[in-house]
């Protein structure tokens, strides 16, 4: 009974949060490149939105940081590392690039996806492809 009260909570939760994308303008991937063109015809709007975001995020850590298990059981299982490597720093570059060329990002993809939008299609097709690895010959799926 707890897991269904778990995956129960866990697609509300997931709803809420695609609910909050929609309303935001998030998922409309014009609303973000003119959130991201301060040349052009700069839209300020989405700063609000990543100010509550940033804000709700602070208070779920917070409240994590005080746990020692995950509210429907297990472990919880907090990133310890602090260093700023070479490989962050280039993924997040490509991920700011690719940000900025579509105007999606993964999470909004998804709903934008649902909501008819072709270049989100096309986003999530292209970022679920694996990794093309020369040096392997098979395909690891552990490693996602």
């Amino acid at each position: 009974m707890r897991k269904h009260i778990g995956l129960l909570s866990q697609f509300a939760i997931g709803a809420l949060f695609g609910w909050g994308l929609i309303i935001s303008g998030m998922s409309n991937p014009q609303k973000v490149l003119g959130f991201l063109d301060l040349a052009g015809l700069w839209d300020p709007s989405l700063i609000f939105v990543m100010a509550g975001a940033i804000l709700v995020g602070l208070a779920g850590f917070y409240v994590v940081s005080k746990r020692s298990e995950a509210f429907f059981g297990g472990a919880l299982h907090i990133p310890t590392r602090r260093d700023i490597s070479k490989p962050l720093i280039i993924g997040s570059f490509i991920f700011g690039i690719g940000w900025g060329i579509a105007g999606i990002c993964p999470g909004p993809a998804l709903v934008a996806l649902g909501a008819g939008y072709l270049k989100a299609f096309v986003f999530v097709v292209a970022s679920s492809s694996p990794p093309i690895n020369k040096s392997q010959n098979s395909l690891n799926l552990n490693s996602y």
